[in-house]
């Protein structure tokens, strides 16, 4: 998502270097929530992941001098949808890293980006053609090999089949937030977008209050502050990214993070991963990538149309 108050700075190398660091660091992230998942609810870590992103959020906006105009909104009640859709996938989201590991919950993730083509095709009324349709069946099709073994298994993994359905409704609202987010990019300040989402999701991880929360450890408690600030550190490394690259050279680079899931997964938390879960995240990469290199194309020709166009002389 490219900020709209910054020029686009041509330093793919640098983009790329942001957008994986940002990458790591979000995967880190959910390693460490995942470390205090069994104790804590996930409403009072989404409050300690999104309380504790707003001053580094605040620190970057005053080292950029956007700390004045940042912040000002055109469509109040935008955010609050952005938010409450956002809230939630996070919320679902840090459940399911209590309930399965940390690679399938990032695999089947991968299928928000698939739901976005549909949810802006319906409520965007953006045109979506051939190649794009394929593309998210194919992708979607990976996502059922993901969940099959989760589904057809006969040893009482109730809370495995319970955790890909938490998972695959939090990829849902994720996709529902992407499509707030791509109507609010035409009136907010990308500044703007990222802080009244940290601060909307504070508030409203209170909702959860009356239902559990519990008085973390004091490792506990630095594993969630230490969420929460890598979250904030690691949205900026996002948002800065697309400042030095076009999306169609940073987006596909996501895709890592299902590196760093199986590393982290395997070397701490002891999970290996299974040929159906590797074989299912190829195909959804797959999936994803060719819907990336298909947009590229398509702007690549309506860039070329639009100079054709252009008088001469």
């Amino acid at each position: 998502m490219t900020p709209a108050s910054t020029t686009l700075q041509h330093r793919p190398a640098l983009g790329i270097g942001l957008k994986l660091a940002s990458v790591l660091i979000f995967i880190v992230m959910s390693a460490m929530i995942k470390a205090a998942a069994e104790h804590v609810p996930a409403g009072e870590t989404v409050f300690f992941r999104s309380f504790f992103a707003v001053p580094v959020i605040l620190v970057w906006l005053a080292w950029r001098g956007e700390l004045a105009t940042g912040l000002r909104v055109a469509r109040p009640m935008g955010h609050v949808w952005r938010g409450v859709a956002g809230t939630a996938a996070m919320g679902l989201n840090f459940a399911a890293l209590g309930l399965l590991p940390l690679p399938e919950v990032t695999a089947i993730g991968y299928a928000s980006p698939l739901l976005v083509v549909i949810f802006a095709a319906m409520f965007l009324g953006e045109e979506v053609r051939a190649f794009r349709l394929s593309a998210v069946a194919l992708g979607l099709v990976g996502v059922l090999i993901v969940l099959s073994p989760r589904f057809t298994a006969h040893d009482g993994s109730d809370r495995e089949a319970f955790g890909a359905m938490v998972v695959l409704t939090g990829a849902l609202c994720t996709a529902l937030a992407q499509v707030f987010i791509r109507k609010l990019v035409a009136t907010e300040r990308t500044s703007a977008i990222v802080f009244w989402f940290s601060v909307t999701s504070t508030v409203l991880s209170l909702v959860s209050l009356p239902f559990g929360w519990v008085v973390p450890s004091a490792e506990e408690a630095a594993l969630l502050i230490g969420a929460g600030v890598l979250g904030g550190i690691a949205q900026i490394f996002l948002t800065s990214s697309y400042r030095f690259a076009d999306a169609s050279i940073v987006a596909p680079f996501d895709y890592a993070s299902m590196i760093f899931a199986l590393l982290i997964g395997y070397f701490i938390f002891g999970e290996a991963p299974t040929a159906v879960m590797l074989g299912g995240a190829a195909l959804i990469i797959l999936a994803g990538v060719s819907i990336i290199w298909r947009e590229h194309r398509l702007g690549l020709a309506r860039e070329r149309q639009r100079k054709a166009q252009t008088p001469q002389g």
